[in-house]
């Protein structure tokens, strides 16, 4: 604010400023105490809400643990219809599919994966894409299996290559196809794969280099 010559001046300079500007000021404030009160409020909500949905998977694995399918449906549909935006929704579709399988029911345990696979979370949906396709492989779905695998997108399955170049080269030597298989196992291993059974799987395709037979010396008498 400019130098005025007298507090007249100054207190009138107030006044016309506050008149043009008051009204701005005033909504601007209450605009930003609502923002900060919905901003908790929702925040408040959200971990209400977290808190909520852990504490149903928590209930949803001890079923699962005491092998009562009886309460794991409804805990786990119930996860999907009221926190299918969380990590839980999924997590509760991959012990569902789980219990399943343990009761014999390939097929309702694909149906799960196959919902888990399309959902948000990234990781989770790798993880049920990957049970899927063994399900798949204990089934003799092979070629279901291997497009299941092509479908993913090489840039979103950092972390996930070995797991699925190893689980192709398993499809591969189900459908005798060796060649195939042993450029996916070392695939795998060249992407870090861990799993134990991996080099001896390669080991198992890889032919032996022919030993060279010595040839009987002639006698030159």
């Amino acid at each position: 604010m400019a130098i005025y010559d007298s507090e007249e001046e100054q207190l009138e300079a107030v006044k016309a400023w506050w008149k043009e500007n008051g009204t701005s000021t005033i909504v601007g404030v209450a605009v930003g105490i609502a923002l900060i009160a919905g901003w908790n409020y929702w925040r408040t909500h959200q971990q209400e809400k977290t808190s909520e949905a852990s504490n149903i998977y928590s209930q949803l694995v001890k079923s699962v643990e005491a092998n009562n399918p009886g309460a794991v449906e409804p805990l786990s549909k119930r996860l999907q219809a009221e926190f299918g935006g969380t990590s839980y929704a999924a997590y509760s579709g991959l012990q569902q599919a789980k219990l399943k399988v343990q009761k014999g029911d390939l097929a309702g345990a694909k149906a799960v994966l196959q919902e888990v696979i399309g959902q948000s979370n990234k990781e989770l949906s790798h993880i049920a894409r990957l049970r899927l396709v063994r399900l798949m492989l204990a089934t003799g779905e092979y070629e279901q299996g291997l497009q299941l695998i092509n479908e993913v997108d090489p840039a979103v399955k950092a972390g996930f290559s070995a797991s699925y170049d190893e689980l192709a080269g398993d499809l591969y030597v189900a459908m005798d196809r060796i060649d195939e298989a042993r450029t996916a196992y070392q695939n795998a291993l060249n992407s870090g794969g861990q799993s134990p059974l991996l080099k001896i799987k390669l080991d198992d395709l890889t032919v032996p280099e022919p030993v060279p037979v010595a040839q009987p010396v002639k006698d030159s008498k």
